[in-house]
């Protein structure tokens, strides 16, 4: 838990820090509504409708980056790419119709 100095009356206040959970469904309801509406200016609407093979070429970049910053055990730069990897393996799950509730029972079936 991390303190706000800036609390009510200057007093310090806790502030949760958000759950991994509740930040992938907000990502992913708001990569929904992007699929929905097709913002011209959307980048993330134009890997939707763009052609599979630059989304699946721009997930083997970040893949790439993820393993490079890896190898530099460079923890802040990790956490970066991993980010932007989850972001664009994301995209393909809105896109191919994975929802996240499949994506966990893949995972929670893996479970031993």
């Amino acid at each position: 838990m991390t303190i706000d100095p800036n609390g009510p009356l200057g007093a310090p206040q806790p502030v949760s820090k958000p759950e991994i959970g509740d930040v992938l469904r907000e990502v992913f309801e708001v990569l929904e509504q992007r699929k929905r509406d097709m913002p011209e200016e959307s980048y993330t609407a134009k890997l939707l409708l763009g052609p599979q093979d630059k989304l699946l070429k721009k997930i083997a970049e970040e893949a790439g980056e993820v393993i490079i910053a890896a190898r530099d055990q460079d923890l802040p730069q990790i956490r970066y790419e991993v980010a932007d990897l989850m972001y664009h393996l994301m995209v393909v799950m809105v896109r191919e119709g994975v929802s996240l509730d499949d994506l966990a029972d893949e995972l929670a079936g893996r479970r031993r």
